[in-house]
């Protein structure tokens, strides 16, 4: 959480690390101060079956490319599957009304769902704004300027996710960073959480260490589904990872060669077995690879640079967009409502 001011600490003094990983669309807000790596990444693409989509919109300004993309990354619902299926659900509920009703019987046995929604970069903005989307809310029209953020759709979507923190939710949540989610998950206190694949890597790793209440593996009653959708659709937020070399840098030749190298096919390759799943490769080559049916738990991550939309919908996730996740606008408008305020003031 302490990233972004670190980058701009960096780009103010002129001096820091050649490179610097950026999250989502933060790239967009460092371009001015970003080389041009244009090269490095056409090379990588065309090599690799093409960027998706939303990796090319993230690490482009115009026709400059202002990042070279690594890999990405996205949010599932980790569930307890026995649970679940405790109270009627023999899979994730896959819309709100479901979730309420799944949740409330679930809170009433000390189970409750958790989420995030506190100032931090990943599981919090990951989780409302697919909420929003779901809902037909969203921050501005397709020509980027038209602010609609304040719709009956959003404020429907603000009043439903008070009933639902309320009936459902771990009410501690409001304070949670990406690592609190992850703790009360796996020390069973929390029945689904919206995630990485994390948890379950962290479950899988330590078979012994990460038990149910029944003394068996936790890793055996753990799932992954989509969050659920609305009358909008049903989205994930994808997170692209990428690659930034600084202006500033004194050593761009050899950053570039070090860019490359990574994110060429043989070396890629075994950084993306290693990681089982956990995210995602930037280009769509990487969605045949072998790894995927490995572990029939990770596989729906596959498809979440596919299945979702960028933060700045229905316009483009640039710098404002940016700005807008960076100041938890959107996740503080439910936080507000969830503390009080009125929906509609939210």
């Amino acid at each position: 959480n302490d990233l972004q001011a670190r980058i701009t600490s960096a780009i103010q003094s002129g001096t820091g690390p050649d490179i610097i990983m950026a999250l989502g669309n933060w790239p967009q807000l460092y371009a001015e101060s970003l080389a041009d790596v244009g090269d490095v990444a056409e090379e990588i693409g065309s090599a690799q079956g093409g960027y998706y989509d939303a990796v090319k919109l993230v690490a482009t300004v115009g026709n400059k490319w202002i990042g070279v993309p690594w890999t990405v990354g996205g949010g599932l619902i980790a569930y307890r599957k026995s649970w679940f299926e405790e109270v009627g659900y023999k899979t994730f509920p896959e819309t709100w009304d479901a979730l309420r009703d799944a949740g409330k019987k679930l809170k009433a046995k000390g189970r409750p769902l958790g989420q995030t929604a506190g100032h931090t970069f990943g599981d919090a903005p990951t989780f409302w704004y697919p909420f929003l989307w779901s809902w037909g809310g969203k921050e501005v029209e397709a020509d980027g300027k038209t602010v609609v953020l304040n719709s009956k759709e959003t404020v429907e979507s603000v009043k439903f996710a008070v009933v639902l923190w309320k009936e459902t939710m771990d009410e501690g949540g409001l304070s949670w960073d990406d690592t609190s989610n992850n703790r009360a998950f796996l020390s069973g206190s929390i029945s689904a959480t919206n995630n990485g694949a994390s948890i379950y890597l962290e479950a899988k790793k330590k078979p012994d260490t990460y038990l149910t209440e029944k003394g068996t593996p936790m890793k055996d009653d753990i799932l992954h589904a989509g969050i659920p959708g609305g009358a909008g659709g049903q989205f994930n937020l994808p997170g692209p990872f990428i690659n930034l070399l600084m202006k500033y840098s004194k050593n761009q030749d050899a950053a570039k060669k070090f860019m490359r190298w990574i994110s060429s096919k043989e070396i890629f390759d075994k950084w993306f077995v290693s990681q089982q799943g956990y995210t995602c490769g930037p280009t769509k080559m990487w969605e045949e690879h072998p790894v995927w049916n490995v572990d029939p738990i990770l596989a729906p991550f596959r498809k979440v640079p596919v299945t979702g939309r960028l933060t700045g919908y229905a316009g483009a996730p640039n710098q404002k967009a940016a700005e807008v996740q960076t100041k938890y606008i959107i996740v503080d408008m439910y936080a507000k409502a969830i503390q009080g305020m009125d929906a509609g003031d939210s």
